[in-house]
């Protein structure tokens, strides 16, 4: 990161959390995806400046998505917590239920007819969202140094990994995209390109953590063989931007468990992440979403491609570094090179949304939180980028 982009990072921050209404008298905003990255910012925050402000904002932060997203919204018919437990114990398995997406709609009632418009204003619980969340409590576990929200971010795995897969009438392990908040049905029934490469990602990085602070209570293993043997079908080549930040972030992450010693058997799919990231960027270089003005152009999908670019340097350091870990680092490496290519867009698009003016449109307003957030990630890419 640019040193002269930290005061900008910081003042995005801070303005996101009196405008959320995690400080000030505002009322409360909170949307998973939204707050995922926005723990990842203030922990990385906190660890450059040393400010216990940010720490405290990041757990203050955990501690309100937990009792809004895990609660059933206002006015939707049902009271309590997610999980069916009482307050008490609730406290104690916050995830335990999953956690809502945080949308304005309640969720589709049963029996209506599904509209796809209207579904994407719609609450329930998505599984590349509760993916996120357990990153950010991964994170806060480190930089706090408090097992019990590796512990949450297990629990969810659990929970997440038994209510979104299934097997279809082939035999074959599949995922819901979308379901109902309290998990009983698929509200999307089709599957998210990435979801299970996700999965695999997310769910190693907690059985990796579990190893390192002996916790022996919750074994992820069962929930990453299924992931994997999803992943071992899917096309991860896609031109979406933000689909695109995804696979590279996830490329990151595993490389760097690899680098660890953990994930040996999937080299070959980073091999295959990496190959797809290259030619899907080549793909979505060829659409003229880069060329639109800002009213046409949605920054949050735009800043996750920027934040997965923020990864490729991060990969090659870990292949580089820790040669002997890797069964083929050389055809890696120039995967890699291939990919290196496009970190100036990247940075094109962070000075494109660091435009003051190209953040008055009604298309950057429409979406504030989740814009500047991300934004703030990609000046910040070591707090959702670390491992």
């Amino acid at each position: 990161m640019n040193s002269t982009q930290l005061p900008t990072a910081e003042s995005l921050m801070l303005d996101f959390a009196e405008r959320s209404g995690l400080t000030g008298s505002r009322p409360a905003e909170r949307y998973l995806w939204t707050d995922a990255f926005a723990v990842c910012n203030f922990l990385e925050l906190y660890r450059t400046h040393g400010d216990t402000r940010y720490l405290s904002l990041a757990k203050k932060l955990i501690e309100a998505v937990h009792e809004e997203l895990g609660r059933y919204a206002p006015g939707s018919g049902k009271e309590g917590y997610l999980s069916a437990l009482p307050p008490g114990e609730a406290a104690l398995h916050p995830t335990l239920g999953g956690l809502r997406i945080g949308k304005k709609e309640p969720e589709r009632p049963e029996g209506e007819a599904y509209d796809p418009e209207k579904e994407w204003e719609r609450d329930g619980q998505y599984f590349h969202y509760l993916t996120k969340w357990m990153h950010a409590l991964l994170h806060m576990s480190e930089a706090g140094r408090e097992v019990r929200y590796l512990l949450w971010a297990a629990e969810l795995a659990e929970t997440a990994h038994k209510a979104f897969t299934y097997r279809d009438e082939q035999g074959r392990l599949r995922m819901h995209w979308k379901m109902r908040i309290d998990l009983s049905a698929p509200l999307v029934p089709s599957m998210g390109q990435l979801d299970p490469l996700d999965g695999l990602v997310t769910f190693s990085m907690i059985r990796a953590k579990l190893k390192e602070w002996n916790v022996d209570e919750i074994n992820p293993d069962a929930a990453i063989a299924d992931m994997r043997e999803m992943c071992g079908d899917i096309n991860p080549l896609t031109d979406d931007p933000l689909g695109l930040g995804g696979l590279l972030s996830d490329s990151f992450f595993l490389s760097a468990l690899v680098a660890a010693g953990y994930n040996r058997e999937d080299e070959g799919l980073l091999e295959r992440m990496l190959s797809s990231s290259a030619r899907g960027m080549a793909a979505f270089l060829a659409t003229p979403t880069l060329h639109l003005p800002a009213a046409q152009r949605l920054a949050f999908r735009e800043l996750g491609l920027a934040i997965g670019l923020h990864g490729i340097e991060k990969s090659e350091k870990n292949i580089r570094t820790y040669k002997n870990a890797f069964a083929h680092p050389a055809g890696m490496l120039e995967l890699l090179a291939i990919n290196r290519k496009f970190i100036p867009v990247g940075e094109a698009i962070e000075i494109f949304w660091l435009e003051a003016e190209n953040r008055k449109s009604a298309a950057w307003k429409a979406h504030q939180n989740i814009n500047t957030v991300m934004l703030a990630s990609a000046l910040l890419p070591g707090g959702f980028l670390s491992f």
